[in-house]
């Protein structure tokens, strides 16, 4: 055995015999401070007997912890995610019972609920003193972060193949171009500004540009194009398609699956992650067959759905459960504070947060952010050749607090640290990592349509065919990325509220779906899309109804006459191919407005009345026709605006005066750059490129 490989064995004893004396410490102060945790015999023992059965206790609480614990969790594998999330601190605390029981001397004993406790504790201190002591040992430290990771292993790659850089496009969810300049600006995210040169001794490794979304400004229509290159027939969040009478709902596992197989057959490809790509959080794959929290593979069933399991990796470790979930208790604890807090305040626009909202953003905001950082960064310790990965937590956030909101910038503040966190790893991956931070969309504040007007989306479309309206309006739900990742850890189908996927409606009832501040109208009982004159004699009230309402900015509608037909208010009625010439409804809603609604009216199965919510250029608000006060998913300020960061050595995305525009530029940006071999490295310490020897 060679003097290196002593010295590693030298170092692992001495972490493990250090952890082992914090632990023994630890349970001697908890013994003293908690009355149903005995470590001594009812009539007293000597320090040192109390003291060797510290000792005993937490060496087999350890020993156990080491080996019997990944073997729990993987005969948990049936077991939903957030289940397994839940029995984390009842399983630690019964390894303690057990570990006590094991004690020859006979004399430690805990109640149940205060074994939880303790084990708890002791997890965290043993972590924390792990991680102290591996910090300073560059390979333990990477072995560390390596256990928190996918440890399924892939084929070696050829020789040679790991001397291009990696490429890793970490997608900041729904977080606009200008709310991270100003998160930049006010020192929320110090790591993204050292990527930038901004702060002291920061050199510029990155450069940062806008892109334009489609009128879809979210995260199904963008992803789908930017990982599978179409995004094409994605008129929305949720559709309803006639020819197979069912509601499309992007974050639906099977709706995902079916849209991720039309863009491979309109495109002819795979995706963006065929070649050694790892595709994580995302709701499509990519092409990769790295997948973990991937929701267009949730609906399968068998060892080749690898969809959960990211969850059982980064659970496998005790202390990364017990801290999660501890952090978890705590975001449930922080959500109902501040919301309780904005209830007080009277603080307006605002929306619900009870039920099981705080769960569900903790899910988004602690358990899905871990596991898909600690699969980022077991990819790249694995060298694999390109990683795309999602992180929801500010998206989720925002809807319910706000873009600019204070829950918004703490979420903005944690993601910059797990940046900061991947940005450590470079240094000890096997290949040089280029990092691309984007997002899918932005998101554009506003009051909802309801609270404004009293009334939803589809009771003012009721209204004007005619039709009862019911007094108290029906509840909208958000249907954000995050609430499809619980229900598919739960294995539940993502069937929100009402909504039903072939619906039964008598043959004159509309279906009215929300998607932000963008509303789609359809008649089920027509099975082509109907045209302005057959929905005016049908319903003669109803486009003026719409158009006229001082809450809707326009509405797009199929003319027999002039093909598409832009409808506003006061009679406005402007064809699509003269929008050019004079925008009229569209004016207020910026260049490329006219190019995104002609491309969406093109779409097979677009709505037969698509309606966008009024937009106040000035204060960038939308009204939302869900339950959120920041909302996307329409057209209308910063939720179209979302934000490419790229290295400098990687070619810039667009030329000089040019501008990004769609999922699918964007997807060929992404292409061409992991074709470029020669690219930068993950930016390190001051900010200098970390080249190929650092890393080897």
């Amino acid at each position: 055995m060679g003097k290196e490989r002593w010295r590693r064995v030298a170092s692992a004893v001495w972490r493990s015999v250090a952890v082992w004396a914090v632990s023994t410490v630890t349970m001697l102060v908890l013994a003293g401070i908690l009355p149903d945790f005995r470590l001594q015999s009812a009539d007293g023992d000597s320090a040192t007997s109390i003291a060797v059965t510290a000792a005993l206790g937490a060496g087999a609480f350890g020993v156990l912890s080491s080996v019997v614990w990944p073997l729990l969790v993987r005969a948990l594998l049936l077991v939903p995610a957030l289940v397994l999330g839940v029995l984390v601190f009842f399983l630690n605390g019964s390894l303690l019972l057990l570990a006590l029981r094991l004690d020859p001397s006979g004399k430690s004993t805990a109640a149940p609920e205060t074994a939880v406790v303790v084990a708890a504790v002791m997890s965290a201190v043993a972590s924390a003193t792990g991680g102290a002591l591996a910090v300073r040992d560059d390979d333990a430290y990477r072995r560390r972060l390596y256990r928190l990771s996918d440890r399924r292993r892939r084929q070696a790659p050829p020789p040679g193949a790991q001397s291009a850089p990696g490429t890793v496009f970490l997608q900041l969810d729904g977080v606009g171009h200008d709310v991270l300049v100003d998160a930049i600006g006010r020192g929320l995210m110090p790591t993204v500004a050292a990527w930038l040169g901004e702060g002291p001794g920061a050199r510029t490794t990155h450069r940062l540009a806008p892109w334009r979304t489609d009128w879809s400004s979210q995260t199904g229509a963008s992803q789908l194009g930017i990982l599978h290159g179409s995004n094409h027939d994605i008129p929305a969040f949720r559709w309803y398609e006639k020819d197979t009478r069912e509601i499309m709902v992007c974050n639906r596992p099977t709706s995902a699956a079916e849209l991720q197989r039309r863009a491979i057959e309109h495109t002819g490809d795979g995706g963006l992650l065929t070649l050694d790509g790892a595709s994580r959080g995302n709701l499509f794959s990519g092409g990769a067959e790295q997948l973990a929290l991937v929701l267009s593979v949730a609906a399968r069933r068998g060892r080749a759905n690898r969809s959960r399991a990211g969850y059982f990796a980064y659970f496998s470790d005790p202390a990364n459960a017990v801290r999660t979930a501890l952090s978890f208790v705590a975001d449930v604890g922080r959500e109902i504070g501040e919301s309780t807090r904005a209830r007080l305040r009277k603080q307006r626009p605002r929306v619900g947060r009870g039920g099981l909202y705080p769960f569900i953003r903790a899910f988004a905001t602690v358990i899905e952010r871990d596991v898909v950082v600690a699969a980022v960064i077991g990819d790249m310790f694995a060298g694999r050749a390109s990683v795309y990965a999602d992180l929801v937590a500010y998206d989720e956030v925002a809807h319910h607090s706000g873009p600019r909101s204070r829950d918004a910038e703490k979420v903005l503040q944690r993601l910059d640290r797990s940046l900061a966190l991947i940005e450590q790893v470079a240094e000890h991956a096997p290949r040089a990592y280029r990092v691309v931070l984007l997002s899918d969309h932005g998101q554009s504040p506003g009051e909802t349509f309801h609270a404004r007007y009293g009334l939803g989306l589809g009771e003012l479309v009721r209204a004007g065919c005619g039709l009862p309206v019911p007094r108290k309006a029906r509840r909208t739900h958000s249907g954000a990325e995050a609430r499809a990742a619980v229900l598919a850890a739960l294995r539940r189908p993502v069937e929100e509220g009402g909504e039903q996927f072939r619906p039964t409606l008598p043959p004159s009832e509309p279906i009215v779906l929300a998607s932000g501040n963008l509303g789609l109208v359809s008649f089920p009982d027509v099975p082509h899309r109907m045209s302005r004159e057959e929905i005016d004699a049908r319903h003669p009230a109803l486009l003026t109804t719409l158009a006229n309402h001082p809450g809707i900015g326009f509405v797009l509608v199929r003319s027999e006459e002039h093909g598409g037909l832009v409808l506003g208010a006061h009679g406005a009625e402007i064809p699509l191919d003269e929008l050019d010439d004079g925008p009229g409804p569209l004016a207020d809603f910026g260049v490329g407005a006219a190019d995104a609604v002609r491309r969406t009216h093109a779409f097979p199965h677009v709505a037969d009345i698509m309606v966008n919510s009024w937009y106040d250029p000035e204060d960038g608000e939308v009204l939302a026709f869900e339950e959120q006060i920041g909302s996307h998913g329409g057209l209308g300020g910063a939720q179209g605006r979302p934000f490419l960061m790229s290295p400098l050595t990687l070619s810039p995305p667009v030329g000089a005066g040019e501008e990004l525009v769609g999922a699918e530029q964007v997807h060929r940006v992404l292409r061409r750059w992991l074709r470029e071999d020669d690219g930068p490295q993950v930016p390190v310490g001051d900010g200098a490129p970390l080249d190929d020897s650092r890393s080897a």
